[in-house]
C-alpha cells in the first residue's frame, strides 16, 4: 500500500465530520503500523478532538513507530483543545504524512517544523488538491479573510425564479428541496433579502436532513420585515440576524429587537442599501466562514455585480413559465467578453431536475 492509499481512506473518514465541525475544517487521520491500520479517526464536531487525537485514542496497539496519516497540518497552538503535535511526539510516532498544509496563521507550517524539530519525519503534500477541495470554504476564510459565499437556487428552463406575480413554490422537485436542506446544514449562515422572507414566508432552517441550523440572515436596508414572519417568530431554532443601513436610534430598530432577532448597522452601498461586501466582513469577524444564499434576484445581482460570489448552484426544473422574475438581474455586461465565467464542477440529476454545481471564475 502507498501513502495515497492511505490519505484516500483519512479523506473518507474527513467527510464524516461535514455539518458539524465548522468553522474548523474537515480532517481524517490514518495510523499505520507494519503495513496494518492499527488506528483511525476523524474531527467530530467543533470543539472536541481532532482527528489525530481521536485516531490515537481509537488505536488497537502502541503507536510508537507508527506512521500517522492527517489531511491537514497537525495544530501546534492551544485551542479549545491542546496541541495535537505535542501528543504526535510524546506517543513517539515515527513519521507523519500530511494532505493540505494548514492557511490558518496559527499554524500555517509552524506543525511541520514542531515535528521536524522532535525528530519526526514529515512528508507533505500527498493528494493536496483533494485535501484542499475538501475544506475548500475553510481554507478561502483563511486566506481571503471573508466567508465563502454561495449562491443557491431554482429555476425553469428559461430562467424564471417566479412568476409574474412573484410565485414560487415549488419550482424544483422534493429530491432538489431535500438538497437544498443538504446545502443548508453545510453553511454556517443563510442570507436571504427581506422581499424573499415577505413573500415566502421561509423558516431557513434545516429540516430534511441531519445537520446544524445555520445563522439566518436578513438583508432588509429600511427594516420592512413584518415582526409575524417566521424567522421572527420562531427564535428557539436558531438566531436571526438583520442586517440594515438604520441606526439603533430608529425606532424600527427598537421595536425589531424586542422580537430577539439581532439587528447590525451596515455601512450603505452607493444606493444606500446595505454593502454587502462590509456585511461579510462583519461576519468574518464572527467567524462566520460560509454563507448560503438563497435569494431573491436583488441581492444574486448584486452579489455577482461586485464579485462576492464564489459558487453557483444551479437546480434547473424542466418546466416553461415564459414572463417572470429572472434569476440573474443587470449586471451591466454589454459585450459576450465580459460575461461572467464559471467553471463546472458537478452535474447531477434529482427526479426530473438538473443541479449544475459551479465556481465562479473572479475577474482580475
Amino acid at each position: 500500500m502507498n501513502d495515497e492509499y492511505y490519505m484516500t481512506l483519512a479523506l473518507k473518514l474527513a467527510r464524516r465530520g461535514a455539518k458539524y465541525v465548522s468553522p474548523n475544517p474537515m480532517v481524517g487521520a490514518v495510523i499505520v503500523k507494519d503495513g496494518q491500520i492499527i488506528g483511525t479517526g476523524y474531527h467530530r464536531r467543533f470543539g472536541g478532538d481532532h482527528a489525530e487525537i481521536n485516531a490515537i485514542k481509537n488505536a488497537g496497539g502502541d503507536v510508537a513507530g507508527s506512521t500517522l496519516y492527517v489531511t491537514l497540518e497537525p495544530c501546534c497552538h492551544k485551542g479549545k483543545t491542546p496541541p495535537c503535535v505535542e501528543r504526535i511526539v510524546e506517543k513517539k510516532i515515527a513519521r507523519v504524512v500530511i494532505g493540505a498544509v494548514d492557511s490558518n496563521p496559527l499554524v500555517c507550517r509552524e506543525g511541520v517544523h514542531y515535528l521536524k524539530k522532535s525528530g519526526v519525519k514529515v512528508q507533505t503534500g500527498v493528494l493536496e488538491d483533494d485535501c484542499r477541495r475538501l475544506n475548500e470554504m475553510f481554507f478561502h476564510f483563511m486566506e481571503k479573510g471573508i466567508p465563502f459565499v454561495t449562491i443557491k437556487y431554482a429555476q425553469t428552463l428559461d430562467g424564471r425564479i417566479a412568476t409574474a406575480t412573484g410565485n414560487s413554490q415549488w419550482i424544483s422537485s422534493p429530491a432538489s428541496l431535500k438538497f437544498a436542506h443538504q446545502l443548508r446544514s453545510e453553511h454556517d449562515a443563510i442570507l436571504v433579502g427581506r422581499r424573499t422572507v415577505q413573500k415566502d414566508d421561509p423558516d431557513l432552517t434545516v429540516r430534511l436532513v441531519r445537520g446544524r441550523n445555520p445563522l439566518r440572515i436578513i438583508v432588509d436596508s429600511e427594516l420592512n420585515i413584518s415582526k409575524n414572519t417566521k424567522v421572527l417568530q420562531k427564535t428557539s431554532s436558531t438566531t436571526t440576524l438583520i442586517a440594515t443601513v438604520k441606526t439603533a436610534a430608529s425606532p424600527r430598530f427598537k421595536k425589531l429587537s424586542a422580537t430577539g432577532a439581532e439587528i447590525i448597522s451596515v455601512k450603505a452601498d452607493k444606493n444606500g442599501k446595505v454593502d454587502l461586501k462590509k456585511l461579510f466582513g462583519m461576519l468574518a469577524q464572527r467567524r462566520i466562514s460560509s454563507v448560503l444564499v438563497e435569494g431573491g434576484s436583488q441581492i444574486i445581482t448584486s452579489l455577482l455585480k461586485n464579485n462576492l460570489a464564489d459558487r453557483l448552484v444551479t437546480v434547473i426544473a424542466p418546466k416553461i413559465m415564459g414572463r417572470g422574475i429572472d434569476a440573474v438581474g443587470d449586471l451591466n455586461i454589454r459585450s459576450l467578453g465580459s460575461a461572467k465565467k464559471l467553471s463546472i464542477q458537478k452535474i447531477i440529476r434529482l427526479e426530473s431536475d438538473i443541479i449544475i454545481d459551479t465556481r465562479v471564475i473572479k475577474s482580475r
